[in-house]
């Protein structure tokens, strides 16, 4: 049984063994479930702990002080405890999900049967922390041994209760590593049209998921293995079999370089690095031309730009977020000339709020295609010689300073400022007074 006199106090484990105890302490039954017992058994820390129990909603809100009864209905109640959040629930049967995602009925029940209405083998597992148990009713520990994604159950119907679950044995294949059972695999191909039915909201958060680093790769291998590509991004699925000049991509055709890139993201990268990887070459599809046997993407950015926002607003990403992901498709492909720029042109992109995900987008870009990090080498040592410039990073002279020396408020006060920008980023104006000087002469 395991000892809270061996864990911290304000750990998640602990608080979840204190709240198994209370349970069994009053006269219920209480299971650790789900995810938790999953990742225990595969040798990981779990980021949340699930409690499945016979008590009733009413039962858990007598016990415990700190709740939220975010689906009492559902017999869910979020717990409070130790400064962690825990969801416990009483074990239930569900039936009649006409919307393709919410249950008609509940009615409560025991513990087996509450195992076998979940989605995946091994997210059915029962372990009882304070007995050292695990009840396996759905066969969870074969398929974890096996390293399979497989339903409980008849696959169709698992996922005509939820859509999402076919999104989800994909995201958990990549996440885990391990493939798909043959029959699930199958139920996905057959019924991947019916993904479109989920909301936007929670398609996101599932691709979300699917592509972080190290799996990100091999979640887009598995969304096209599952046909649940086109489904969810269909401008993704037709970068297969795009050709691109080989004496810049010798790698293949534009999904093969994207592949790559993913392959490649780091294991800290955020949303807008991963999602600029994604559709950064978007729009190469649809502006591929051939002249004289020559491969051309001509405004591939512009129009990339275009369908990046058509996308995330699709998907419902946050504004910031699109915002993000369109500067950096926008200036993909204007660092590889960074060696011939101006000294005030470069720090005008190092002042880019997103430069330093353009900058990264650019070193996996390269890695994808020609290999070589020169160019990106180049940036990042003169981006460092930047940051190292701290009277760089703001403007000398502001708008107010300008109108006590005469200059009407206007469009002509924007250009001075902008002239004094670029002269203190040239480095011809380097102080205040210089700046004030120069714009008293620009005056007359």
């Amino acid at each position: 049984m395991p000892d809270t006199a061996n864990l911290p106090v304000d750990s998640l484990e602990a608080g979840a063994l204190r709240l198994a105890n209370r349970l069994v302490g009053a006269g219920f039954q209480a299971f650790w479930v789900g995810g938790c017992v999953r990742d225990v058994r595969l040798g990981q820390a779990p980021t949340d702990y699930d409690i499945a129990t016979d008590a009733k909603p009413d039962d858990i809100k007598r016990l415990f002080r700190k709740i939220i009864p975010v689906g009492k209905q559902f017999g869910v109640i979020i717990v409070l405890e130790g400064g962690h959040e825990y969801q416990v629930a009483t074990f239930r049967a569900e039936g009649g999900y006409a919307d393709g995602r919410r249950p008609s009925s509940v009615r409560f029940t025991d513990a087996r049967e509450d195992a076998l209405r979940r989605d995946f083998t091994i997210n059915g597992l029962f372990y009882d922390p304070l007995a050292d148990e695990l009840h396996d009713w759905v066969g969870g520990q074969a398929d974890l041994e096996a390293r399979r994604i497989c339903t409980i159950g008849d696959p169709a119907q698992r996922f005509g209760e939820d859509r999402l679950r076919m999104l989800r044995a994909v995201r958990f294949a990549a996440q885990l590593g391990f493939g798909l059972e043959p029959g699930t695999l199958t139920a996905v191909r057959q019924h991947a049209a019916a993904i479109r039915e989920v909301s936007a909201e929670r398609r996101r958060d599932e691709l979300i998921k699917l592509f972080r680093p190290p799996h990100a790769a091999r979640g887009l291998d598995l969304l096209h293995e599952s046909r649940l590509l086109p489904e969810v991004l269909p401008e993704l699925a037709a970068t297969r079999g795009c050709e691109q000049p080989p004496e810049y991509h010798p790698e293949g055709d534009v999904f093969t370089h994207i592949r790559l890139m993913l392959s490649h993201l780091p294991d800290d990268a955020d949303t807008t690095l991963i999602w600029a990887v994604l559709l950064h070459d978007i729009a190469k599809p649809v502006t591929q031309t051939r002249d004289e046997g020559r491969i051309r993407f001509l405004g591939h950015e512009t129009i990339g730009v275009e369908m990046v926002q058509e996308i995330m607003n699709r998907l419902r990403f946050p504004k910031a977020d699109s915002a993000a992901v369109k500067t950096c498709v926008c200036h993909h492909n204007q660092l590889k000339d960074a060696p011939q720029m101006r000294s005030a042109t470069l720090r005008k992109l190092f002042l880019r709020p997103t430069f330093r995900d353009e900058l990264a987008l650019h070193r996996l870009d390269s890695l994808a295609s020609s290999g070589k990090l020169e160019n990106f080498e180049f940036l990042e040592a003169k981006f460092a010689e930047f940051r190292k410039q701290p009277d760089l990073q703001q403007p000398l002279v502001d708008g107010a300073a300008l109108i006590a020396l005469g200059q009407a408020p206007g469009p002509e006060l924007g250009k001075l400022l902008d002239d004094i920008r670029q002269r203190q980023l040239a480095g011809d104006l380097t102080t205040r007074d210089q700046a004030l000087v120069y714009a008293r002469e620009v005056l007359g």
